[in-house]
Formats: C-alpha cells, structure tokens, sequence
C-alpha cells in the first residue's frame, strides 16, 4: 500500500532548515536527531532542503525534498520557506494526505501566512511555528528589517494552531506579547548529549588542530559561536584582557576579518593581547566535542533568542561554564555554571576567580551541569515529547 495514502500514518511535513544530513546549524542538528532517533513507526516526516536542484531523497527514513531558491540576500530565507511550504501543500493535496502537520522552524513567512493557511485548513493540516528567538533584536540587521521580522512574528503567531517554545522565556514572552491571540503554546526545548568526545588525547587530527593553533589541553578557555554583536564578544574580549589569567582565549567562529572584527579590533586592540586567539570554524563535530572537553572553561555570551544548541553542548563537554546571566542561560545552566554580568570588571574578576579554583568545585560543576542535560535536555526525551505532539490529533 502507498505509504501517503495510508490513514495510520501522521505525516509531519518540516520547513526551515538547510536540511539534513545536517552540516552545521541549530534547526539542522535538530531535524537530523528528529529524524534519526524516531520511534514512532506511524509518523513519517517530510524535510524540506536548500539546494540547486530539485531531487528528492530518502535520509533517516525520512523523505527529503530539495528546494531550489535564487541567492537573493536576506529574502533569501522567505523565498525559500515560501517555495517549501507550498511544495509540501501540493504533495499533500497531490496524494490525499489528511490530518497533515506543517512545522516551521522561525517565523520568517508571516506576512504570506494568511494566503497559505487557509489552504491548509481547507485540506485539514494543521500548522505548528516554532517562534525560535527574538530575530527582530538581532544588530546585523537595519531598522526595515527589524521592523518586518517583528511583524512577520506577530502574524505566525496570530496563524499558527500550535507554537513549539524552546525555551521557557520564550513562551512567556509569545504569551505576553501576543495574549490579544490567545496563542496555544507548549514548551519542547532541543536536546543534546553527555557522552564523551570518541576521539583520544593522542588523535593525530587533535593534535594537528592544537599544534597549528599553538594550544595545551586545559590551557584555555573557549567560546563558540556567530561572530555578531548580540553574543556579546564585545563584553568578553575586553574583560578577558582586563584578567590576570596565563590560559588561552580561543575563539572558534566564522570572523573573516570583517566589519564587526575590524571596528572591536580598533576599539579593543585585541590583537596585541598574545592570550586572545581567533582560530576559524570547526566543522568535524567530533573534534569540536573533544576541544569543548579539553577547554578549562566556557565562555557563553549569547543574549538574543532560545535555548541556543553551543550552550547545551558546552554543558554536556566542558567541566566549567561561564555564562551571560540573562534568563534563556540561566533556565538551562541552572547550577551547573557560574554567571557574569556586563558591569565593568565583573567578568573580568570572575575569570580570576575560575583560576584559582579547586579541581574537585570544577569536577561538582561539570556532574550538576551533565545532570541538567540529561534530565531536562536529552534527544530521547525531546524526541518523545515531539513525537507525543505530532500524533495527539
């Protein structure tokens, strides 16, 4: 029997990522474990892929189908979640699929939304957003900008029959913002892992990554993420120079030696500082792991948006977390981290303080931080709680 029009399967239909197999990214390495971890034999899922070319393949189990969108800057992503979601409404009209769900990751779609629900209501889908974080707030972009993420957010929330929360502070504030909508919400946050790095101290590609970057196990401290204003490198860096600390400050982004680089390089003159290294991006996710194990400590400036995935993996690898104290960190780290604020000098002095700390403190820091992951953040409790969503209706 063809599987679409068998009634017993619920198929979830997900737009927003790249896609799988995923590279890189927090929606993809969520799709990826959606998709790999499933144990529900009567969901079958439908994940939309950013590509040059239209193909359709099979990973996971999962059917992949590739959309291919014009390089049109930041519209780029609306056009792409546009073309997805109405590939998916033909598939679901083309094989008489019923009961279907529409799950999009960021609500970047909002003022087209009203056109596409009604047709999917009209084939009885529902449509399910998950609202991601406070884009609007992002620095990189300008004013219009800012301005058509805040609206195109109001009306995926105003639309959606279903809004996935990754974050507690994020349900609040949808309820908050938006309670003239009545906005039916539930929290599932993305899930991550504790088990250790499989690569040992004596790996060649290791050892080539700490001799090329002129590191020591234990002997720096790391942060990884975007290189954009919101995740305070600003804050970090210059508090960073401002300690008496001997390790490191390894810095793993994607920094082409670009605005934002070029203007706190003059502000900070972070370049004279022989402790503060920008290493470039770690793609091979089993390397980054084992650097995250190795690092002395984390450091976490990330203000804007949810559960960010470098902050679950940080607690899940790294004994020590040093986190921005914003509510979105401390809801995750709880504590299993210490938290600095952006006062002049505190961050500074709590690097200090981290120095000098006891290695039995450290090792109670890194068993209260894997216990938060795997009590509240494992894939396989996220994944059921997906799965319990997907098939309620």
């Amino acid at each position: 029997m063809n599987e679409s029009l068998n009634t017993d399967i619920k198929h979830v239909f997900i737009i927003g990522s790249k896609g799988i197999p995923a590279k890189y990214g927090g929606f993809e390495t969520f799709v990826e474990n959606l998709t790999l971890r499933k144990k529900a034999t009567n969901i079958k899922y439908h994940v939309a892929c950013m590509s040059k070319n239209t193909e359709e393949f099979e990973h996971n189990g999962s059917r992949c189908f590739n959309v291919n969108v014009p390089n049109i800057g930041p519209a780029k992503a609306v056009y792409y979640d546009l073309k997805a979601l109405k590939m998916s409404i033909n598939y679901i009209k083309s094989n008489n699929i019923k009961n279907a769900v529409v799950y999009i990751l960021a609500c970047r779609i909002g003022p087209f939304i009203n056109h596409y629900k009604k047709q999917l209501v009209k084939l009885g889908a529902c449509l399910y957003v998950n609202p991601d974080g406070h884009e609007w707030k992002r620095a990189k972009w300008n004013f219009m900008i800012k301005k058509y993420w805040k609206i195109s957010e109001k009306l995926m929330v105003k639309h959606a029959d279903l809004l996935i929360c990754d974050s507690k502070n994020i349900e609040k504030y949808i309820k908050e913002d938006y309670k003239t909508y009545n906005p039916k919400t539930t929290f599932v946050a993305y899930g991550s892992e504790t088990s250790p790095s499989n690569l040992d101290d004596n790996d060649e590609k290791l050892q080539n990554w700490y001799k090329e970057n002129n590191v020591r196990k234990n002997e720096f401290y790391l942060i990884v993420g975007r290189f954009v204003p919101e995740n305070n490198y600003k804050t970090m860096i210059a508090e960073f120079i401002k300690s008496n600390t001997k390790k490191k400050l390894v810095i793993i982004t994607n920094v082409e030696k670009n605005k934002f680089y070029n203007e706190l390089q003059s502000e900070l003159n972070f370049e004279k500082d022989e402790r503060i290294d920008f290493v470039g991006t770690v793609y091979d996710s089993k390397l980054l792991k084992k650097i995250r194990e190795d690092a002395y400590g984390y450091l976490h400036g990330h203000e804007v948006g949810g559960t960010n995935p470098s902050l679950l993996e940080a607690l899940g690898s790294t004994k020590l977390n040093i986190l921005l104290d914003v509510g979105f960190n401390k809801e995750v780290g709880e504590s299993g981290a210490v938290y600095f604020n952006k006062e002049d000098g505190n961050l500074a002095r709590l690097i200090d303080k981290c120095d000098n700390m006891q290695e039995k403190d450290i090792e109670n820091m890194s068993i209260k931080a894997k216990e938060r992951i795997n009590k509240a953040y494992s894939w396989e409790y996220i994944i059921e709680l997906y799965e319990e969503i997907f098939l309620r209706d």
